[in-house]
Parts: structure tokens; sequence; C-alpha cells
């Protein structure tokens, strides 16, 4: 018995340890405006990487691939054997395995969140799910793993899932979703497209939502009238959700989300069609009923990934927000009066790559990762 448990914990050993090269951790510097950056590369040969969620005890990260693929990048850069138990996921377009998060209770319950398209629609058509399951203790599976959330209907042939996981200090799960790429249904309140909703951890719909108890409305929805919201962070000086959306041909916005509120698309729009057309449902770029862009770009950047910085590393960015750009192939940094944007800065563009991700690490460092074949994810610091 004793040999046998050996094995198995030498098996579990070499799974955790096999992996794509490491990149090679030389700093590369780059300008800023508050100083010196040095960006570090932690691994390369990441497949189209999604998303990043930081594990306690300097245990490393969970890091998502869009084809289906979970691994573990630890403290020293390994990369890990996917992780198995992970669900089958709709790889076809901008769908896959999408964001990762953690239990606010991963301590005591080692529950690990997921979104991700998932088939099944008619036609062939896909929709963002979240299910949950828990992480083993040598993080080479997940066991129980249970769909949460299904977008009904399905309806994209391979556009705009979204979607962010964010649990808020009272532990509700937001989740954005994207309208796949049908304009009109992110004004149908009967409809989980375009939509920011709010559940219970275990999928539950919580009483006190808007929309509870009126016919024909999902009561899942929070906040409606989004397009592609693929950033989204929960503000830490106030609790309250930010998120980050993909215009059309120019009018990527950001947004601060309020209760039952409509946020406009495509009522009201910055941009136009890819065509050059203007969006046919749009009254301009405001409409009535509908709040507005809190920070919009004419020209889009194409942004994904959103962090706020509350570190105490590196006291230039406290009380900052850096979003990632996958056009302009640059991170974003948002500086504050309060809630208002007062100046923006770009930053990485000697890099050329897509951001698709940013978060903000235990250690006060920044962390991003790039969306490509051989995607990369690098740790972003200011030269003290």
């Amino acid at each position: 018995m004793l040999r046998k448990t050996l094995l198995a914990t030498l098996c579990a050993s070499a799974l955790i340890a096999a992996a794509l090269p490491a990149m090679a951790a030389s700093s590369q510097e780059m300008n800023s405006e508050q100083g010196t950056l040095e960006v570090t590369p932690i691994v390369q040969g990441l497949e189209h990487p999604w998303a990043l969620a930081f594990l306690p005890d300097r245990k490393g990260m969970l890091v998502t691939e869009r084809p289906g693929n979970l691994r573990v990048v630890s403290a020293d850069g390994k990369l890990s054997a996917p992780i198995e138990g992970v669900p089958k996921v709709w790889a076809k377009g901008q769908g896959g395995l999408l964001d990762v998060a953690l239990s606010p209770d991963f301590r005591q319950d080692r529950t690990v969140y997921l979104s991700y398209a998932e088939g099944g629609g008619e036609g062939g058509t896909a929709g963002t799910a979240v299910g949950r399951g828990q992480l083993s203790e040598d993080l080479t599976n997940i066991k129980n793993f249970t769909v949460i959330f299904r977008q009904e209907p399905k309806l994209s042939v391979g556009n705009h899932f979204g979607s962010r996981l964010v649990f808020d200090r009272n532990g509700y799960l937001f989740i954005t979703l994207g309208e796949n790429n049908d304009r009109p249904t992110a004004q149908d309140l009967d409809k989980l497209q375009g939509k920011i909703v709010r559940i219970y951890p275990d999928g539950k719909v919580p009483d006190d939502n808007p929309f509870v108890g009126q016919p024909g409305v999902r009561p899942e929805i929070w906040a409606y009238g989004v397009r592609n919201p693929q950033g989204a962070a929960l503000n830490p000086w106030n609790g309250v959700l930010w998120e980050n959306e993909h215009g059309p041909r120019g009018g990527d916005e950001v947004n601060i989300i309020e209760r039952g509120k409509n946020y406009g698309w495509p009522l009201a729009t910055h941009g136009i069609n890819y065509s050059g057309q203007p969006i046919p449902e749009a009254k301009g770029k405001t409409a009535a009923g509908t709040v507005g862009p809190h920070h919009v770009w004419e020209k889009s950047p194409g942004v994904s990934g959103m962090a706020f910085y509350d570190g105490d590393r590196f006291k230039a960015w406290q009380h900052n927000a850096f979003i990632g750009a996958l056009v302009s192939q640059e991170l974003i940094r948002l500086q504050f009066d309060g809630d208002r944007v007062v100046h923006e800065e770009r930053l990485l563009g000697e890099l050329g790559k897509r951001i698709r991700d940013v978060r903000q690490g235990p250690d006060g460092y920044l962390y991003v990762l790039t969306d490509e074949d051989n995607g990369g994810l690098y740790r972003i610091g200011l030269k003290l």
C-alpha cells in the first residue's frame, strides 16, 4: 500500500512538473511616465491564454487557454500539464475556455469557477456557461464540476461571449455576458444576451435583484444594454463593479455598473458598423433612459481585462486602473480624481502583443497575459 501511495504521489508530481519550457526571466526595460518599467517574462508557449487567478500561499497562478486547457504556473515559472476535470468547451471563433475565479472561501472549500462557451444551441450555436468544482490539493484535477449558470437562449455562432467573473464583498457573483453579436437582444429582458447578471455562488437568484418577480424578465439580470464586456473588476475603494466592453468600430467603453440600469447598446454608441455604416438601432451617442459610458474611446483599442491597483509596492500606481488592449497592443493606465478619469497612459507598446488580461498580484506587481498562439505571462513593475 505504501508503495502504491508513493507511486501515485510521484506520478502527480510529474504531472505538475510537465511543462512547456519556461521563458528565461530576463527583464526588459520600457519607458513610462512614472519611471522605468521592468517587464519580466514568466512563461511562454501558452495557447491563446485568456485569464489568470492567483492561488493562495504563493502556490502560483491558474491560467486558462481558450482551446480548453486550465494550467498552473508555479511561482518560479513552471507550467503544468492541463488540469483534468475541466468541462468540454465550444472552441470556435471567440469561444472557448474564458475566465477563472477562486471562491472567496477557497482556503476552506477549494472551489474554482470557470466561464466558457458551451455548445448545444439550435443550429449549432453556443452561449456562455459558468460552472464550479473543487481543485485537488495536488493541483492536477477539478472534482465534481457542476454548471451553475447558462446564457439562454444560445445564439452565438462564434462572437461576443463576454465574459468575466467577479465576486463582490457580500459574496455575490457577477457575470458579464456578450450579446452574441445579435444587437437587439441586449435590450430584450427575456434573454441573457448583453447583460450583467448577479447570482449566488451556487447559481440561485437573489431576491433583491432588480427584476425579480416581473413577468417575462430574467431574474438573474442586474444591468443590461452592454455589447461584449471582456473586462470587469470590483473597485477596491468603494466595492462597486466596473466593466469595460468592446464597441463596434469605435466606442469602446468603461462603465460603472448600477442596479437595474440600461447601458445603451445598441440604442446609443460612439461607434459605427465595421462596414462603415451607422448602427441601425442607434439614436446617436446618447439615448433616453440609458446611462452613458463613464469613459469612452472614439477609436477602439480593443479593451479586455481590468485591474485596479491598491498595492503598496508601487506608490505611483495607487488609485489607478489598468486595462488590456488587444487591437492597439498596449496596457492602458487610467488615473482618477475620485471616480473621474483625468489622465490616460499607454504602456507596453514595445512588446507588440495583444494584452488579454491584467491582474494585480499578491506581491504588488501587475501580471498580464498576451493572447496569441504562442502567448505569454509577464510580470510588470516599476524600477525603484
